[in-house]
C-alpha cells in the first residue's frame, strides 16, 4: 500500500511538472502582446552614405576616426540595440534613441593604432530592428612603424 501512494505521489508531480513546462514554452512560443509585429516592407532600413572607409597609411599608435552617415529609409522608427567591433581598438559609438522615417545618423568609429602593424580591416556590426538586422561597416588601412 505504501508503494502505491509513493507511486501515485510521483505520477502526479511528473504531471504537473509536465503541464508548467508546457504552459511556459507556450508563452514563449507566442508574439509579445507589448510588441507590435511590422511587416518586412514597413520596417526601418538603414542606408549607409558609405559602408567602408579605407584611412590609406598612418603611424603605429595614431588614432583613426570615422563619422559613418546614414538615414532611416523605413516606414517606422529605427532602433539600434547594439554596435560592436572585432577588436577593443576600434570602439563604436551609436544613436541610442530612435530615429523616424527620414531621420538621418552617425555612427562614430574610432580605431586605436596602438600594438597593431600592417593591413588592417576592422569591422563593426550594427545591430538593429531594420531590415536586414545587421550591417556590417569596414575601417580598411595600413599601419607602418614609427
Amino acid at each position: 500500500m505504501k508503494k502505491v501512494c509513493i507511486l501515485a505521489l510521483a505520477a502526479i508531480c511528473f504531471t504537473a511538472c509536465n503541464q508548467a513546462n508546457t504552459k511556459t514554452n507556450e508563452s514563449t512560443d507566442s508574439p509579445s502582446t507589448n510588441v507590435p509585429a511590422v511587416l518586412a516592407e514597413d520596417a526601418p532600413k538603414m542606408i549607409f552614405d558609405k559602408e567602408t572607409f579605407e584611412f590609406g597609411a598612418i603611424v603605429q599608435g595614431e588614432k583613426v576616426q570615422h563619422d559613418f552617415k546614414f538615414k532611416n529609409t523605413g516606414k517606422t522608427p529605427l532602433i539600434i540595440s547594439n554596435a560592436t567591433a572585432t577588436c577593443g581598438c576600434t570602439v563604436p559609438e551609436y544613436p541610442t534613441l530612435p530615429l523616424k522615417p527620414g531621420e538621418e545618423g552617425v555612427i562614430k568609429v574610432v580605431f586605436n593604432s596602438q600594438g597593431k602593424m600592417g593591413m588592417q580591416d576592422k569591422v563593426v556590426t550594427i545591430t538593429s530592428n531594420a531590415n536586414p538586422k545587421a550591417h556590417q561597416l569596414h575601417l580598411i588601412g595600413e599601419v607602418k612603424e614609427k
